[in-house]
């Protein structure tokens, strides 16, 4: 960095609200007619350049799995290998760029998303991964906006750090980036999660290998498009879609594997870590593995709560997105008091929420991601239809007629530890246990050991000192932890993002820590005055 680069103190991005008659929502609906009206072609992107080979594969609309929105070309052997040396070729000169020069291709880039981009990269969000025009808002708009310019600030801020310097010294610390390049492998869930990844390392001078979702790529190629509009250099992100295999395999086993980004499955990223290890006597220096896998993210109320305020939060928690958020409300615990409000209120809500095609705006959810998603959660509705002490209060239903539609589904559960009180569905499903008021510590304990992971969790309470317990006892049972409010819609800035236990290495997307992962510091000491005399005072005679 030379001298101030003055990066201009963020704000978060202001949330647009689609209300009828409004602008931004005549610009959306336009553009969603014209979006739902064409197939376009996604290449393989390397070196700026673009890539069609092999034979290309549907990318398809959840909520209307027979319209075929773009015909996606995968990387074959030869141009995976292709991605990593333009990688390592990028690196040499992105690396020796100036931090003000990399900063502006990113505030560029956040500019043009909230501008002339938005309207496209919200669409194709709506149409490819099934959001609500405001799902697909505060995601692949204004989050993704916050990252990139929150990041470039928090980089600034780290370089700023340095150590102090002695008398005739003077120490400075240079955060260069790693040697190498970044594998950043992206979710299907979050437009913001696939622009972030990637960008993060290569804002402080790394360059990435992106390995998009396939059920979001639609979204994810826009997003390279901005980058590239912004200016971003040929080889600084590869954009390699096709076989995670394939793509695994080749990257995995290269010498220049510095980091893994890494948002996804918690068993996809134990076998990357597993992979690592064994390969490591093969790299030049140790990879940094950031992730994050999911969660099984908890409500607990106690009986002090406000029974609306926590009605709201279970419907929105667990409902927004189809449930198919990584911090969605996925397991709930409810004091007998409260029970019979809490559960009038759910109910009516519920009746009243529609599910279907997210161009209409009047849906509140759209369908699951796909086929696989769709069979796994009716095998789960299936047996809880068939087991012992489990009651559907709502929903439970499915179809996938015209899209991978599934109802937002209530249960209850006698067993507190039945298997969707413990495992991660990914889905509209919400599982509820009623306890016993007199047995709140108790609660606190199960709610604790119930899952491996440790994401997001809410307390709802009234009695401060219900709360100073909780907040106690749940210390490690979640990364982002709410009180009096639902366990989704952490903001860039405000709410660092991650989880610990199964959950990840909690780097804390969208804060100053998740790029100290990406610097590897040097430090160094220049003396002015160096000493000619090699004995020292002590060795002189009494």
């Amino acid at each position: 960095m030379n001298g101030s680069s003055n990066i201009p103190r963020p704000a978060n991005e202001p949330v647009l609200g689609y209300a009828p008659g409004s602008a931004e929502r005549a610009t959306l609906k336009a553009e969603l007619e014209r979006m739902a009206g064409e197939t376009v072609e996604i290449p393989v992107i390397v070196g700026g350049k673009e890539i069609r080979t092999g034979e290309p594969s549907p990318v398809v609309s959840p909520h209307d799995h027979r319209r075929v929105l773009a015909r996606a070309f995968p990387a074959d052997a030869a141009t995976i290998q292709s991605a990593i040396a333009s990688a390592k070729a990028g690196w040499r000169t992105w690396s020796a760029m100036r931090f003000e020069d990399r900063a502006a291709v990113f505030l560029k880039a956040a500019d043009l998303l909230a501008g002339p981009w938005r309207a496209r990269v919200n669409a194709a969000t709506m149409l490819g991964q099934s959001k609500t025009a405001f799902q697909a808002e505060i995601d692949s708009a204004c989050e993704l906006i916050d990252f990139w310019r929150f990041n470039v600030y928090f980089a600034e801020q780290l370089m700023r750090e340095q150590p102090a310097s002695a008398p005739l010294t003077w120490n400075r610390m240079e955060h260069r980036p790693l040697e190498g390049f970044v594998y950043a492998i992206t979710p299907f869930n979050f437009t913001a999660i696939g622009g972030n990844l990637p960008t993060a390392p290569a804002i402080m001078g790394n360059v990435a290998i992106w390995k998009p979702a396939h059920t979001a790529l639609l979204s994810n190629y826009y997003v390279m498009k901005v980058l590239e509009e912004a200016g971003l250099p040929p080889g600084v992100i590869n954009f390699v879609s096709g076989d995670s295999v394939a793509v695994s395999n080749a990257l995995l086993a290269d010498r220049g594997l510095a980091g893994i980004h890494f948002t996804g499955s918690t068993a996809v990223f134990q076998s990357l870590w597993r992979t690592v290890g064994q390969n490591l006597p093969t790299y030049a220096g140790y990879p940094r593995i950031v992730g994050e896998t999911g969660g099984k993210d908890f409500v607990l109320a106690h009986p002090s709560a406000d029974a609306d305020a926590l009605a709201v939060a279970l419907v929105r928690g667990a409902f927004e997105y189809q449930g198919q958020k990584c911090s969605a409300a996925s397991r709930a615990y409810v004091p007998a008091s409260l029970w019979p409000r809490v559960k009038e209120r759910v109910l009516a809500m519920l009746a009243e929420i529609r599910m279907g095609d997210v161009r209409d705006f009047r849906n509140f959810m759209g369908a699951v991601i796909d086929r696989r998603a769709w069979d796994r959660l009716t095998g789960y509705l299936a047996q809880a239809k068939k087991d012992p002490g489990v009651t559907v209060l709502a929903g439970g239903n499915a179809s996938m007629e015209t899209g991978y539609f599934v109802e937002p589904t209530l249960l209850q559960v006698e067993d507190p530890t039945y298997r969707t009180m413990c495992e991660e569905l990914f889905g509209p499903v919400l599982t509820l246990y009623v306890y016993p008021d007199a047995r709140w510590a108790e609660t606190l304990t199960l709610v604790d050991q119930t899952s491996p992971y440790a994401l997001t969790g809410a307390v709802f309470a009234q009695d401060r000192r219900a709360l100073a317990e909780a907040d106690q006892a749940l210390r490690h049972a979640a990364g982002n932890y709410y009180v009096n409010d639902k366990p989704t819609g952490a903001v860039v800035g405000q709410q660092p993002f991650g989880g610990a236990r199964a959950s990840g290495t909690n780097d804390k997307a969208g804060s100053i820590l998740n790029l100290v992962r990406w610097v590897s510091p040097r430090s160094i000491k220049e003396t002015f005055v160096p000493p000619k005399d090699y004995r020292y005072p002590f060795m002189g005679a009494e």
